[in-house]
């Protein structure tokens, strides 16, 4: 059964285009010097798509995300230095705030079951809410996004899946892989619960691109 939070956050202050370049700029300054000795997955070049969206995301939504999720974490509400600290800590890729009802993995494809059960639990307890699954476009063809996408469908649950294609898996281009243009779900009837955009990444995968000594 899914809990109430004791403390709800605060109203969530709006957050710019801005405000997420200089934070991952301010993330990529700082892991260069050796700072952070975890992994650092940077993003840049989807601002503008991530902003509408959480458009229409609010206190009772829940948000699930993967290892690039520090923009994700921002748009919830969860204050700059508390998303920083985190990072600093080592968990750029595991984010998880359940105050704020956002949750991420480093482990592709780990919570797709986990949010449609979410979303499952608040339709069938009645609450509000609607459970955002956050993805790559690689992700996206894996079995569980599959298997989830359509049971969110066929049970019409209150879930979103957000695919975010960059084109890239690491460094492969995603296009080599799937052997056409379009991704697998472009005109069925699971489109209906999938957020679909494109954007270009500013960051490599995964780091700076270059050899950082700790």
């Amino acid at each position: 059964m899914l809990t109430q939070n004791k403390t709800p956050p605060a109203h969530r202050v709006k957050i710019t285009k801005e405000d997420l370049v200089s934070f991952e700029k301010e993330i990529a300054e700082i892991f260069a010097t050796g700072t952070i000795r975890a992994p650092v997955h940077l993003r840049a070049g989807r601002e503008e798509q991530l902003i509408e969206i959480f458009r229409n995301i609010g206190p009772d939504d829940y948000v699930f995300g993967y290892w690039d999720a520090h923009e994700l974490a921002l748009l919830k509400g969860v204050p700059r230095e508390m998303v920083k600290q985190a990072i600093l800590e080592g968990k750029s890729i595991s984010l998880c705030f359940p105050e704020y009802k956002i949750l991420c993995s480093g482990i592709a494809g780990s919570l797709m079951g986990a949010a449609t059960g979410v979303a499952w639990a608040l339709k069938h307890q009645g609450k509000p809410g609607t459970a955002y699954i956050f993805c790559g476009d690689m992700s996206a063809e894996t079995g569980i996004f599959h298997e989830a996408v359509k049971y969110a469908v066929h049970f019409d649950l209150p879930a979103k899946f957000v695919v975010c294609d960059n084109g890239l898996s690491v460094m492969t281009k995603t296009r080599e892989v799937w052997g056409c243009d379009d991704p697998w779900f472009k005109g069925t009837k699971f489109e209906e619960k999938i957020i679909y955009f494109k954007y270009v990444n500013g960051y490599p995968h995964s780091g700076l691109g270059k050899l950082i000594k700790f």
